[in-house]
């Protein structure tokens, strides 16, 4: 039976995405490793299926400023992919991969912007192949698009694209090891309801009738 909103997702069907989550990070994880030159591993991921104001919350809160580098989805699945970059993991992209950090956001100038939206892209392709691989479905990414704002903002775009058909989200996290330190992973990705049915109905845990 094709669910209508994501909070009637069974338990199958839950713990279907989990293991996709849990694939996705651990291929973006080898993706920042190769990137920045350190071993990079992820804590075993937490997917949640979010409503818009309690996702907000779990990044930070609407007035938390952030970076995020949003990617849309096109062919057989629809939507949005936002991978969030706090601050930490702003200045493991940077100092890797640039020899510095900034203070705050606003020390992202165009080079430290390119290499943010370049780590923000492969993982969020990385992710999305692995997706694709499991549930053997084409699906064409967009040139990613990179802003600073209220978190509150940058999840409004989700929101006013695909608000009208669910009031969820899809939220993945955890925390990446690196150095011996832990830094915030937070990915959400916001497939349209028609496209969530395909890719259930594709990985054999959902009958479309």
């Amino acid at each position: 039976m094709e669910i209508k909103n994501y909070n009637e997702l069974n338990t199958l069907e839950m713990d279907t995405l989990k293991e996709i989550g849990s694939i996705g990070t651990g291929n973006a994880a080898n993706s920042l490793s190769s990137l920045i030159g350190k071993p990079v591993r992820i804590r075993q991921p937490e997917v949640r299926i979010m409503g818009y104001n309690e996702a907000i919350e779990w990044i930070g809160g609407p007035e938390e400023i952030t970076a995020g580098v949003l990617v849309r989805m096109s062919g057989q699945i629809t939507g949005i992919m936002l991978s969030v970059q706090q601050l930490d993991f702003v200045n493991l992209v940077l100092e890797s991969m640039l020899g510095h950090g900034v203070q705050d956001y606003l020390g992202l100038h165009e080079m430290e912007s390119s290499a943010l939206i370049e780590v923000g892209n492969i993982m969020i392709s990385t992710f999305i192949n692995a997706l694709s691989s499991l549930a053997d479905i084409n699906v064409e990414l967009t040139v990613p698009a990179f802003t600073v704002d209220m978190q509150g903002a940058i999840m409004a775009v989700p929101m006013a694209e695909y608000g009208g058909q669910s009031d969820y989200i899809m939220t993945i996290g955890g925390n990446f090891i690196c150095g011996g330190k832990e830094i915030p992973c937070r990915l959400l990705l916001s497939p349209s309801i028609r496209s969530l049915n395909f890719l259930l109905r594709k990985l054999g845990v959902s009958s479309g009738e």
